[in-house]
């Protein structure tokens, strides 16, 4: 049940026709307040504590074993972590029926591979002794920093390899079908058939019942996917690992708004499993992981990570500003002109990193720089990517698409619009008029997301996530309108600033084959400066030094609680808060699109250990209003990602 206050197991009786259909873990159809709903056998037993009158079940749609206790359990933990529904998070983690599906034989593997050929992780301190680890079945627990131009995906499949060569089931959880697709690549290079199984967010729900049914099955003891494939029910689980737990992409976005990365941290916990936290970044809750002991570091020595690194610059270098004075705001300055043009006389594909999609996704007023505002509904102002009749670019709303032929701006009465920021299109446009006859390339969401270029002189012009891979490494990369990410109001802007950037640089050559990659910013700026060195570690551990000192997550957990000013006041005033509990706000939040009445935002803060309780009191006033049956929604979200 969704309804907080009736979040628990009940008890119905099973009738004789359906005792040799039902068992644990099963789905049923019940009578519950006069509805039939849908539910899950948890347990079978000989007696009830229930004074009264057993109802039956009203119907077994089918004996399959879809709900392990292995993942029944993790539902528990994490309905409570989150101040969730079990309810919630069973439909976060258990596909819909498909009977055709079952009815199906799945099929099986017919030997288990040897373990993996260790010289891939020979260039990797401990890298060697945690394949052996796993394949001992000890649950060794790593943070892992890929090396630049790492072949990732064969590095995480010789991981389950070498954990299926012990006869444990293994689990990666990728970010997007871009990564998932290479991994799948990998797997069936090194893996035997039928041993893994791919659970992808897009495909059909048939055929994604039937993979879902090869794990719960016990055939497939290696399941790759997406974040829904945190909840998989891999047979007897000796690994969990996350790529890139930095992607917002992690975080579900549904209640009670799981992230995978902590989701396989409890499963590690729960099955006494080994954990690899893995990706060319870190965060600051990795960095926490390392610090507490929990998990060990997996990186290179330095003379290795030289050896493979392109070479990086930044604008912001004394020498470069003094022969190009222009450098800080130009678009694209001479250095990075140059970059492309070296990489494009030698054949090689230059990649353009462009931190918004579209064509000029944002205006502004001309004279006061203040954002431009749709007059109907607040709304922003930016420019469509295709021209409107006769050609021309029209600005539009982005809320409500009401076009904006005339602009009057209500702080200064300004009339002229200027670019506040430029997509891709736009970089696009202006990199083919400066490199004529160069082939240009975008990859992003309005345009398309390429998966592989080939090499060949080309500029490939990607957002962030949205790089495709080029044959034989790109030869320069240009990572531009740095400000974009730098001056974002957002706790986690530093951090993941330096994640995107890093994915970009590592599909570079390395500087010994003539691979270079610039970055337009400042030098003395600590996040450049990390790129510079190729020092994720360093910055994760700056980060979570400041946070520490903040009291900002991953030291303190924080819940973030959101209704109308009337409803948080009856919320509050119910809330049972532990001691050291601070209380921020409240503030206005954001409108959204179709958003009716005022919303406001409260924060409240806890130390670490302190979580559970504030998830608890939480809950038990979600309880209370649901019981009440309140009208007025109030959404509680612990460890939001956008705090600030």
């Amino acid at each position: 049940m969704p309804l907080a206050h009736l979040d628990r197991p009940f008890d119905y009786a099973v009738p004789d026709k359906f005792a040799d259909t039902v068992q644990a873990g099963c789905r049923v159809r019940v009578r519950f307040s006069g509805q039939l709903l849908d539910g899950f056998v948890v347990s079978l037993d000989d007696a009830t504590e229930f004074a009264g009158k057993l109802l039956p079940l009203s119907h077994v749609p089918s004996g399959e074993p879809v709900l392990t206790p292995q993942i029944a359990r993790l539902a528990r933990v994490v309905a409570d972590r989150y101040s969730g529904t079990m309810g919630d998070v069973l439909r976060l983690a258990l596909p819909p029926r498909r009977g055709a599906a079952e009815k199906r034989p799945t099929p099986t593997p017919e030997a288990l591979p040897g373990p993996p050929d260790p010289e891939g992780f020979g260039r990797y301190r401990a890298g060697p002794a945690l394949l052996t680890a796993l394949a001992e079945g000890r649950p060794a627990r790593a943070v892992w920093n890929a090396l630049p131009g790492e072949d990732w995906p064969i590095r995480l499949i010789e991981l389950c390899q070498a954990t299926l060569s012990g006869r444990r089931g293994a689990l990666v959880v990728v970010p997007d079908g871009k990564d998932l697709d290479r991994l799948t690549a990998a797997a069936q290079q090194l893996l035997p058939e039928h041993s893994f199984t791919v659970l992808r967010a897009d495909d059909s729900p048939e055929k994604r019942y039937r993979q879902f049914l090869a794990a719960s099955r016990g055939a497939a003891q290696v399941v790759l996917g997406t974040r829904a494939a945190m909840f998989a029910p891999v047979r007897d689980l000796g690994l969990v690992v996350v790529w890139d737990d930095g992607d917002d992409l992690h975080a579900d976005d549904h209640a009670p708004y799981p992230h995978a990365r902590d989701v396989l941290v409890q499963r590690a916990w729960l099955d006494g499993c080994g954990a690899v936290v893995a990706g060319t970044a870190r965060t600051a809750e990795a960095a926490l992981l390392v610090e507490s002991g929990w998990a060990h570091e997996l990186v290179a020595d330095r003379a290795v990570l030289r050896t493979a690194a392109p070479r990086v610059q930044a604008l912001g270098d004394d020498f470069e500003l003094a022969r190009d004075p222009a450098a800080r705001s130009a678009r694209l300055p001479s250095l990075a002109h140059e970059a492309a043009r070296r990489a494009l006389a030698a054949g090689a594909p230059v990649l353009v990193q462009v931190p918004r999609r579209g064509y000029v996704p944002s205006l502004a007023c001309a004279r006061c720089r203040a954002p431009a505002r749709c007059a109907h509904c607040a709304g922003p102002l930016g420019i469509s990517p295709r021209p409107g009749p006769g050609g021309t670019r029209i600005p539009a709303c982005r809320w409500c698409a009401r076009p904006a032929a005339t602009f009057d701006c209500p702080h200064c009465h300004g009339t002229k619009l200027r670019a506040a920021v430029v997509g891709e299109s736009r970089t696009a446009e202006e990199l083919a008029r400066a490199f004529p006859g160069a082939v240009v390339r975008t990859s992003g969401s309005t345009s398309g997301v390429l998966a592989t270029v080939p090499a060949g002189p080309a500029l490939v012009v990607a957002t962030p996530g949205a790089e495709p891979v080029a044959e034989g490494g790109y030869g320069a990369a240009l990572l531009l309108d740095s400000w974009a990410l730098l001056g974002r109001a957002d706790l986690r802007a530093g951090e993941e600033t330096l994640r995107r950037w890093l994915n970009a640089a590592t599909l570079v050559r390395p500087a010994s084959a003539g691979g270079q990659v610039v970055v337009a910013a400042d030098a003395s700026h600590a996040v450049v400066q990390a790129l510079v060195r190729w020092d994720p570690a360093g910055l994760a551990e700056r980060e979570l030094a400041d946070r520490r000192e903040l009291g900002f997550p991953p030291v303190t957990r924080i819940a973030s609680v959101s209704g109308s000013p009337a409803a948080l006041a009856e919320f509050l005033e119910a809330l049972r808060l532990p001691a050291d509990a601070d209380l921020l706000g409240p503030v206005p939040e954001p409108p959204r699109p179709g958003q009716e009445g005022e919303r406001e935002r409260y924060l409240v803060r806890v130390p670490r250990t302190e979580g559970l309780a504030l998830a608890t009191a939480l809950t038990e006033v979600q309880g209370v209003r649901s019981a009440r049956k309140v009208p007025e929604h109030v959404r509680v979200q612990l460890d939001p990602l956008d705090l600030v």
